[in-house]
């Protein structure tokens, strides 16, 4: 193949043209552009899964991560006619957008022709954007808190998970922390979702007070502790999915995980390189989420018992 000739990949019933497949994104290992594709389609079913109906933002390296980031919301002029986008609102700014809306493989390969690397979904879809269906637990570490801490705050965070019978559904965040989803009722708005978030990180703190902060303005927090960040769940706030590959040299993985794993499990070792046999061997791992919807209610309680109101930080 001639250096950065165009390929055409095969993806279901479309072919998807690939340009400067040869272009070095990953340079720790040396994974071009056409590695990433091929990464995306040995995990499609559960990318597809993650992104499916929801609008997207796409972090884009069009010289590979080594280069600049672009944040891309709406979907060029001349893009294909089979992908599909949703329109989404800013009322802030009196603007609209068209952003992606995954329903296909091919919708994601395409993505990466474009040359996204990160996928960044909301937590509604586009039946009701306005509607969340994905309650999003964010356990970041700040810079001085190990990640043995964010394991021991992951299993608090279970545990009250299933306090409230709630099921979890935990990954790698693809850099130093982990993200926990649930799927909900879509009948509640953002600001009532993020009250929801913040009654359910006061609950981990109050049993973790060593090891956790809900403490808003990053510079009021100890850095040795972690930050259960609820503001995800925040309208337009976006996190990457499972499955997103990470912007960095290794190409780590936000990488589904089992609950028995997190004792175990080492984030860095999740890559483009690794993930696509853990796949093929386990399967998606949040392949059940759409079956375990929870209800808010429980949450809302906590917080109005907490007098906590929808812009508390």
């Amino acid at each position: 193949m001639a250096k950065d000739s165009a390929v055409e990949v095969a993806v279901g019933d479309r072919m998807v043209r690939i340009s400067n497949p040869d272009r070095v994104y990953f340079p720790a290992r040396g994974e071009t552009k056409l590695d990433l594709v091929n990464y995306y389609l040995s995990v499609g079913e559960g990318i597809v899964r993650a992104l499916r109906e929801r609008p997207c933002m796409l972090h884009r390296f069009p010289a590979g991560v080594a280069g600049e980031k672009v944040h891309q919301k709406r979907v060029p002029n001349g893009a294909p006619p089979w992908l599909e986008t949703v329109r989404v609102h800013f009322p802030r700014y009196g603007r609209y957008a068209d952003e992606l809306c995954v329903t296909e493989a091919a919708h994601v390969a395409w993505a990466v022709q474009m040359s996204t690397v990160e996928f960044h979904p909301w937590n509604s879809r586009r039946a009701d954007t306005e509607k969340p269906d994905e309650w999003r637990i964010d356990l970041d570490p700040m810079p001085d808190c190990p990640f043995d801490t964010v394991r021991r705050v992951a299993h608090v965070a279970h545990e009250v998970l299933d306090e409230l019978g709630a099921v979890g559904w935990p990954k790698t965040s693809g850099g130093s922390g982990l993200h926990v989803y649930v799927r909900i009722e879509p009948r509640w708005g953002f600001a009532d979702v993020r009250r929801a978030a913040l009654a359910f990180a006061r609950e981990v703190e109050r049993r973790a007070p060593d090891e956790v902060t809900t403490t808003w303005w990053r510079k009021d927090r100890d850095p040795k502790k972690l930050f259960v960040d609820y503001n995800q769940n925040a309208r337009d706030h976006t996190i990457a999915s499972a499955y997103s590959v990470r912007g960095v040299p290794e190409g780590t993985v936000s990488t589904p995980i089992r609950w028995d794993e997190v004792d175990d499990v080492e984030p860095r070792e999740c890559t483009i390189a690794t993930v696509p046999a853990r796949f093929a061997e386990l399967g998606d791992l949040h392949a059940g989420i759409d079956d375990a919807v929870f209800s808010l209610e429980p949450l809302l309680e906590w917080a109005d018992r907490d007098g906590l109101e929808a812009d508390d930080s």
